[in-house]
C-alpha cells in the first residue's frame, strides 16, 4: 500500500485530461465547486484486469490474455476483488472496481421479452481492476495518488510525475453535425403514457418509469463534451468514462447505493419541478413541489421498494428511513430526495447488495418485474448505459454507484441520451410530457443551434 500527496487544485478536470484519452480512464466527478457538497473525486486508468459482459458472456481480461466466463457477473467481479482487504481510515477508495452496470445487465436475474431495439454496442457491464488512483478531497483540500499493492518504484514516481502540477485543462471543441433526433413522438408517447394508465387500473402495477430516448451527431472528443456537460448541469455523482466501444459522460444526481465500513444509504429521487430564472417564482415551484400529493406518493412507493430490496442483504431491523421528501436543487429542476438506510449482513458482500437491488426501483416502478416488463413492451430502445449504476466498489468492500440519470452514450461520432418519469394513477400526460424536456434541459444546451431548434420542433413550440 502506497500514499504520496499532491498539489491541490479546486479543478480536478485539470488532474483527469492527464490520462482523459486512455482506453479505461475513468473520472467519477463529486461536481465541486459548482455543486458546493461535493466532496470526493476518484481517477484512474490502466487497469490491470477487465471484465466486458454481454448478454451471457463475460470476458475477462489481462496483460496474459482473455478468457471467457457463463458465471453471473456480479459473482465473477466479487471473485476478482478476492478477500476484503483493509483500507487506511479517510480514503473512500484505495483501489478496486470502477466502471458500470447497465440497465440491460438486469436481464441476467430477470426473466424480460425481448422486444426494444438494441442499437448501441455498449456491453452489458464494463468493470475495470485498478491498483491506483488519484483522490481529491475537496473538504480538507488535499489530493492524494494512492495504490493499493508495491509495485516497482519506476512505476510509482511515473504517476506522481504524471499528475505533478496540474493547474490547467485543455479545451478542445466538439461541433453538432446533425439536428437532434427525439426517437418518441407526442403521439407515441401519450398512446405508451395510456397503455400505463391502463396497467394501472387493471392493478399490474401502481407505477411505470417511462422514459424517451434523444440522439444527435457530434464531432469532436466525448472529453470535451463533458467538460462542458459538468460546467452546465454540475451534479455529486457524475462521471466520465472512457471505453474502446465508446465512452459514458453522466452528470446523475441520484446516489443509488453507498456502503461506508458496513453501512448502507439509498436516497431515491422521485418528484420533480422545474427551477426558474426568477427567484420568487423558483421558491413557489419548490413549495409546489415539497406539497405535492402526487409526488409524495411516488416517492413513498419507492422508498418501500427500496426498503424491501436492501432489505434482503442488510442485517435484521437495521433498515430505517432517516428522511422523507427532502428537497435537493440542481441546475434545471428542483427533486424530492429520500434516505433509506440498513446494516449489510456480516456475511454479504456490498455486491450482493447491489445485485439484491439492481437495477434501482426509482428508474423501474412498482413491483419491479411487472414495471420492467412493461417497459420493456413500450419504450422503442434499450436503456443500455442509462438508469443502470456507475461508480466504485472497493478491495476494502466500501462502494458508492450512482443511478445513471442525467446520462449519455457518445459512440461512433453519435451521442444518445433518455429522459423520462414515473407514471401513477393520476399523472396527467401534458405535465409528464414536459418533465421529460425539463429533466433533458442541461443537456439538451450542451449542442447548440440546430440541436435546440429541434427541442422546440418536439415541445411543439
Amino acid at each position: 500500500m502506497k500514499l504520496a500527496e499532491l498539489g491541490y487544485s479546486r479543478n480536478s478536470a485539470a488532474l483527469f485530461d492527464r490520462i482523459a484519452a486512455e482506453p479505461w480512464s475513468v473520472f467519477l466527478d463529486s461536481g465541486y465547486p459548482f455543486i458546493d457538497r461535493g466532496r470526493y473525486d476518484i481517477m484512474s486508468a490502466r487497469p490491470y484486469e477487465t471484465l466486458i459482459t454481454r448478454g451471457e458472456d463475460t470476458v475477462i481480461a489481462t496483460a496474459e490474455g482473455a478468457r471467457h466466463a457463463p458465471e453471473d457477473p456480479f459473482f465473477l467481479l466479487k471473485q476478482r476483488l478476492g478477500e476484503r482487504r483493509v483500507n487506511l481510515p479517510g480514503f473512500p477508495f484505495f483501489g478496486g472496481a470502477l466502471g458500470y452496470f447497465s440497465y440491460d445487465l438486469g436481464r441476467r436475474a430477470e426473466q424480460l421479452p425481448q422486444l426494444a431495439r438494441d442499437d448501441l454496442d455498449m456491453p452489458d457491464m464494463a468493470v475495470g481492476l485498478y491498483d491506483w488512483a488519484v483522490i481529491v478531497d475537496h473538504h480538507r483540500r488535499r489530493t492524494w495518488l494512492v495504490m493499493a499493492d508495491d509495485r516497482a518504484a519506476a512505476d510509482w514516481e511515473a504517476l506522481q510525475a504524471l499528475f505533478a502540477d496540474a493547474n490547467s485543462v485543455s479545451l478542445p471543441r466538439y461541433a453538432v453535425r446533425s439536428p437532434l433526433t427525439c426517437h418518441t413522438s407526442r403521439e407515441e408517447y401519450a398512446a405508451a403514457f395510456d397503455r400505463i394508465k391502463r396497467y394501472i387500473r387493471d392493478g399490474d402495477c401502481y407505477q411505470v418509469n417511462l422514459a424517451q430516448r434523444f440522439s444527435v451527431e457530434v464531432e469532436g472528443d466525448p472529453w470535451s463534451v463533458y467538460q462542458q456537460l459538468r460546467r452546465s448541469n454540475p451534479a455529486p455523482f457524475s462521471c466520465f468514462f472512457r471505453l474502446e466501444q465508446g465512452s459514458v459522460l453522466s452528470s446523475s444526481p441520484e446516489r443509488f447505493i453507498a456502503v461506508d465500513h458496513g453501512q448502507v444509504e439509498t436516497r431515491p429521487i422521485k418528484g420533480t419541478a422545474r427551477r426558474s430564472a426568477y427567484a420568487y417564482e423558483d421558491k413557489a415551484l419548490a413549495a409546489q413541489l415539497l406539497e405535492s400529493g402526487k409526488d409524495r406518493a411516488e416517492n413513498l412507493m419507492i422508498v418501500d421498494l427500496l426498503r424491501n430490496d436492501i432489505g434482503k442483504n442488510c442485517e435484521v431491523g437495521s433498515v430505517a428511513v432517516p428522511e422523507l421528501f427532502a428537497l435537493e436543487s440542481f441546475a434545471t429542476v428542483h427533486h424530492l430526495v429520500s434516505t433509506v438506510t440498513g446494516r449489510l449482513a456480516r456475511d454479504k458482500h456490498a455486491l450482493d447488495l447491489l445485485q439484491g437491488a439492481f437495477p434501482g426501483g426509482s428508474i423501474t416502478g412498482a413491483p419491479k418485474l411487472r414495471a420492467m416488463e412493461i417497459i420493456e413492451e413500450l419504450e422503442a430502445f434499450r436503456r443500455s448505459v442509462y438508469c443502470g449504476s456507475i461508480g466504485y466498489v472497493g478491495f476494502d468492500g466500501n462502494m458508492d454507484v450512482n443511478i445513471a440519470i442525467r446520462t449519455l452514450a457518445h459512440q461512433d461520432g453519435r451521442v444518445c441520451f433518455w429522459a423520462g418519469g414515473g407514471i401513477v394513477a393520476d399523472s396527467g400526460l401534458d405535465s409528464e410530457y414536459q418533465e421529460c424536456f425539463e429533466k433533458a434541459a442541461a443537456i439538451m444546451r450542451l449542442f447548440e443551434g440546430e440541436m435546440a431548434q429541434e427541442a422546440d420542433a418536439c415541445l411543439g413550440a
